[in-house]
């Protein structure tokens, strides 16, 4: 077993100096690459009084505007793009989670680059060429089956493109072919996990050693709930279509934070009602820019992830800055009655008290006022209890939410198995406010 610590040692392991020198001579050329090909972000930079020439290195880089999900959106389908379509050979597209679909492009070099960077993801969880890995996140326009496929190609270990859903068939593969590496998103794992433990399977006769789970947020509770089931270690993995796609940053042995490919791409935390970049080590607002993206370059695209950088140094070896978990995102923050409230926050607290991650909250509103309903699953050997006790126990995690959140939701605890699984992003919120007529 070769056992190697890094995919690319050569750039994760390199001096913060060096990194600083790389990207500062790519934002210099990314940039000049925009202005040149990307009529819509020049006409940007003239409306900011900033040319090429003003960008000598990352120091200059808040000089330059933000693009937007809408800027995106604006442009669509063509407007964004920096190569010529002929260049171009594959796109991806965004789930449209938020709304209308942003559809990035790739050159060859592109995806090269990208699978590298799942490359370093699957090394820094363990796998080198003797693993097999099991892709079963969604293929198709979809980044995450492509990405990790890709990267699992790059280390050279056996890859089962399973993409999502038709989890008999992911048990059967899995054990018969002796996953040893899974890849999907975290409630996908969380459900694979509570199927094989329905047939039998204990974390021993499971042959999975480490998963890699992202695509969508997820909290520590989960992450200990899935590696307990599946007896595996659970590594998080962070990027966006916009950005190329999963492997944005990754977490090593150590989980302290994702370290971002920074040789790739540059991040800054800004306010994110000011747009003022935030020192290191502040929350703010994730913003990415693309050193050497060919056909769909972002530079300072507004992720709104709420997160924190940390140039601490890590015990794995590697110099790239960490991100936190993101810690919600500045657009998935519902607003109910006045308060701030994150699903995470609400998922925390499901977990903390012994409930199942399946889950959906439900918005409404009645005279003018805010109705806020959360349904949560009982586990199968609590679903016999007497209502009575059912009751004392939505009761009482009615009040551990309101502790949490400020505001106390309606509780409800439904059968097992009632909640839509999800096999791409898990559906948690329903708003049926019409807030944005």
């Amino acid at each position: 077993m070769e056992n190697k610590k890094y995919y690319q040692p050569e750039f994760e392991t390199m001096p913060v100096e060096e990194i600083k020198k790389l990207q500062s001579e790519k934002l210099v050329k990314q940039v000049k690459h925009v202005w040149d090909n990307v009529p819509y972000y020049r006409a940007k930079m003239e409306a900011k009084g900033v040319t090429p020439d003003d960008i000598k290195g990352i120091e200059d880089l808040h000089k330059l505007p933000f693009i937007e999900k809408s800027d995106l959106r604006d442009n669509y389908p063509y407007g964004m793009l920096a190569k010529p379509l002929e260049d171009c050979v594959r796109i991806q597209s965004t789930s449209g989670t938020t709304g209308k679909r942003v559809i990035a492009y790739y050159t060859q070099q592109d995806i090269d680059l990208w699978e590298d960077c799942c490359a370093r993801a699957l090394v820094a969880a363990g796998a080198d060429k003797s693993d097999v890995v099991q892709v079963s996140y969604g293929y198709g326009l979809f980044t995450g089956g492509p990405g990790l496929n890709g990267g699992s190609h790059k280390v050279g270990c056996l890859t089962l493109p399973m993409s999502s859903g038709n989890t008999e068939r992911q048990i059967q593969f899995m054990t018969d072919l002796k996953a040893t590496v899974l890849c999907c998103t975290p409630s996908y794992a969380a459900y694979l996990g509570e199927s094989l433990k329905e047939m039998g399977y204990t974390p021993d006769t499971i042959p999975l050693k480490a998963g890699i789970f992202g695509a969508e947020p997820w909290t520590a509770e989960i992450r200990k709930n899935i590696e307990e089931t599946l007896g595996i270690k659970a590594y998080d993995i962070y990027g966006l279509t916009e950005i190329s796609g999963p492997g944005v940053s990754f977490e090593c042995e150590e989980q302290g934070g994702m370290h971002i490919n920074e040789d790739h791409f540059l991040a800054e935390i800004i306010n994110p009602e000011t747009g003022e970049v935030l020192p290191e080590g502040t929350k703010g607002e994730l913003v990415f820019t693309c050193l050497d993206k060919e056909a769909f370059p972002m530079l300072r695209y507004r992720t709104r992830d709420i997160c924190v950088l940390s140039r601490e140094k890590c015990s794995c070896g590697r110099t790239f800055i960490r991100m936190a978990k993101p810690m919600g995102r500045s657009d998935d923050m519902m607003i109910i009655r006045g308060v701030n409230v994150f699903p995470s926050q609400i998922e925390a607290v499901l977990l903390k008290e012994g409930f199942s991650p399946n889950y959906q909250i439900e918005l409404s509103r009645v005279n003018n006022s805010d109705t806020f309903d959360v349904y949560v699953e009982l586990p199968p050997e609590q679903f016999d209890d007497s209502v009575k006790t059912i009751a004392a126990k939505e009761k009482s995690l009615r009040d551990a939410l309101r502790s949490m959140l400020g505001i106390g939701p309606a509780v409800h605890l439904v059968a097992p198995k009632t909640i839509a699984r999800s096999e791409g992003k898990a559906v948690r919120i329903v708003d049926k406010r019409k807030l944005h007529d």
